[in-house]
């Protein structure tokens, strides 16, 4: 078994006291502190995160739009630069490879930022989509009377760069994530200010003469910003931020409190709510496909996709301390088993156990009252909307 990889802040959480774990094939921090503390500080003040396990994409030139319209689940061409976009990696037979992030950076550029362990998949799927694609293309002079048409047989494709090794990405998020970069020395914003950044939206900036993509995106449920630079300037940047942000609250957080933070907030988790065996609709995920479209990878894999009877993505919230964990049954209201649990903790913001599981879709109507097995004991639990949290805007 090849042992796992370390980003290039290792060391700045091994000097923090943090404790880690093997997730995707990286040695992340788990916690610093405490779970509830760093859980805490994300939702009243700001916490700082590594994510530089997640892979990352150019995939720029030729026609990139309209190739990553055939790669991915989304109307990808749609997207003003300047804008984030979430979107779906499918197989031929319609399951979810992974979930992404997608920014404009340009007519034809496009970054592309994968989960971590599925970083090969993620590349091998956007690889084997070229020659498909080119296989859609129009013919020479098909259609239009001066016959150009960009991509023919043998002509260039997108490049498809894997930077993963060469950037590093750290997340600042909670309530207080935009003053302490706004006053971050050293920090200069140079395209649109933060304030006018929306949501899934991303300016540029400078940091010790590197240049740094902020975008405002996040998995926690909280306003925040994901930080993308080059490697060499991440520990610089880590240090900068810790120092400047602790007045206002800001702590390291690690994949403990992500994780709960994630799951109130109903994000799915690639492994555990989305996987090669669970199609768009069944995740709740409908409205990232754009069916719409003519071509694209997994369209006819989903259109004979049985959906009748497939189970569907539901929340449970629960009374008491006993909270559902991955892989528990769900159960009926004669006992039976009609669903599983896939993430699930007792919400340090909310204080009660909340839950996703996959369900029966009979089973699946908000209100309806189930119950988990919870090592051998029914503790009731109600189906309700997701996500469990909102912040107040």
């Amino acid at each position: 078994m090849t042992d796992p990889r370390s980003t290039v802040l290792h060391h700045r959480h091994a000097a923090l006291g943090a404790s880690f774990t093997d997730f995707g094939g990286w040695l992340m921090p788990v916690r610093y502190t405490s779970d509830l503390a760093e859980h805490h500080a994300v939702r009243t003040a700001a916490g700082l995160f590594d994510i530089s396990h997640m892979a990352e994409f150019w995939v720029h030139d030729g026609e990139a739009a309209a190739f990553l319209d055939y790669a991915l689940a989304g109307r990808i061409s749609g997207m003003k630069v300047g804008k984030a976009k979430y979107s779906l990696v499918l197989s031929a037979d319609g399951g979810i490879v992974d979930d992404v992030i997608v920014y404009r950076t340009g007519e034809e550029y496009f970054l592309v930022v994968a989960n971590a362990g599925n970083r090969e998949a993620v590349a091998g799927a956007l690889a084997d989509a070229v020659e498909p694609w080119r296989a859609t293309r129009p013919s020479p002079g098909a259609g239009r009377s001066d016959g150009a048409f960009a991509f023919v047989a043998g002509a260039e494709v997108p490049r498809i760069e894997d930077i993963t090794d060469r950037m590093a990405l750290i997340a600042v998020q909670g309530p207080a994530a935009q003053s302490v970069l706004a006053g971050l020395p050293g920090f200069e914003v140079v395209g649109i200010p933060l304030d006018e950044v929306g949501f899934y939206a991303f300016t540029s900036a400078e940091f010790d003469g590197a240049s740094v993509v902020v975008a405002r995106t996040g998995y926690t449920g909280e306003d925040g910003f994901e930080l993308m630079i080059p490697v060499e300037h991440a520990e610089l940047l880590w240090d900068a931020l810790l120092e400047h942000g602790a007045p206002a609250g800001l702590v390291p957080a690690g994949l403990a409190a992500r994780d709960t933070l994630r799951l109130e907030a109903g994000m799915p988790l690639y492994g555990h709510e989305l996987s090669l065996d669970i199609a768009p609709a069944q995740a709740g995920l409908n409205r990232v496909v754009a069916a719409d479209k003519s071509e694209f990878v997994g369209r006819e894999g989903l259109a004979t996709r049985a959906s009748d009877g497939a189970p569907v993505l539901v929340g449970l919230v629960s009374e008491g301390r006993r909270a559902g964990r991955a892989g528990y049954a769900v159960l009926g209201p004669d006992g039976e088993r009609v669903g599983e649990v896939t993430s699930g903790a007792l919400s340090p913001t909310l204080g009660h156990p909340v839950a996703m599981a996959f369900v029966a879709p009979e089973h699946a109507a908000p209100g309806t009252e189930l119950a988990l097995d919870v090592r051998g004991t029914p503790v009731p639990a109600t189906v309700t909307a997701l996500p469990f949290y909102r912040r107040k805007k």
